[in-house]
């Protein structure tokens, strides 16, 4: 599988670690992008994507699109506390949505894939947020590819190597693939830690005391 050569989407958080911890050498990763559009926990997310992408040795780049902040009241850019209860709800789902979001990141990625030949965008969708937000879903990643087919001269294809995972199953398969944890960046808040109370810090933290991780909860919150 080496003659691929891929970008990914990479955040810091746990998905897109992980996807990168175990897709790596299947795809040939050779680039990482990490994207600030205003959110609060930008600097954090940069940061810790970076040291991701130096330990797995792939190039890192941040991409700026500040304009995404402009059309957008969500929480994760605004002075509102970013909900902690209602977990996996339509409600918490929409207070957090940024529009077009994962789109807009992986026809951006789609661009990068064009110019420097990557046959693969690895993006980190999984089931347990598919179940609340459309842009992480089995039917999204076959939709995009279809129009990548029409879009990009090399048909970029993305891959979602976490698709079929609930957050339990991303943190096994971290385990096993002995993916660094303790660098990962998952909360939505701009605090020094991980605040443990949002929903994306909730479901991390579920699915480290599912699998008996409790020394990495001790470090990350």
């Amino acid at each position: 599988m080496m003659n691929k050569k891929s970008v990914i989407l990479l955040s810091g958080g746990l998905d897109s670690v992980v996807s990168l911890g175990t897709a790596k050498d299947d795809y040939n990763i050779e680039l990482a992008l990490t994207f600030n559009y205003g959110q609060k926990s930008a600097g954090k997310e940069i940061s810790a994507a970076k040291k991701i992408a130096d330990y797995y040795k792939v190039e890192h780049k941040v991409i700026e699109i500040p304009f995404l902040k402009q059309i957008t009241k969500t929480s994760l850019v605004s002075s509102d506390i970013v909900p902690s209860k209602n977990l996996g709800t339509l409600e918490s789902a929409g207070a957090v949505w940024v529009p077009n979001r994962n789109g807009l990141f992986l026809n951006i990625a789609a661009s990068f894939a064009d110019t420097y030949k990557f046959s693969h965008i690895i993006f980190g969708a999984n089931k347990e947020e598919g179940q609340t937000f459309p842009d992480n879903t089995r039917e999204f990643v076959n939709a995009v590819n279809e129009s990548f087919k029409y879009s990009t001269l090399v048909r970029a294809k993305v891959e979602a190597p976490l698709i079929n995972c609930d957050k339990n199953d991303i943190v096994n398969l971290a385990l096993r693939y002995s993916v660094p944890l303790e660098m990962v960046r998952s909360c939505y808040n701009s605090g020094e830690k991980n605040c443990g109370t949002c929903e994306s810090c909730r479901r991390l933290k579920s699915a480290l005391e599912h699998n008996n991780a409790h020394n990495y909860i001790e470090r990350l919150f």
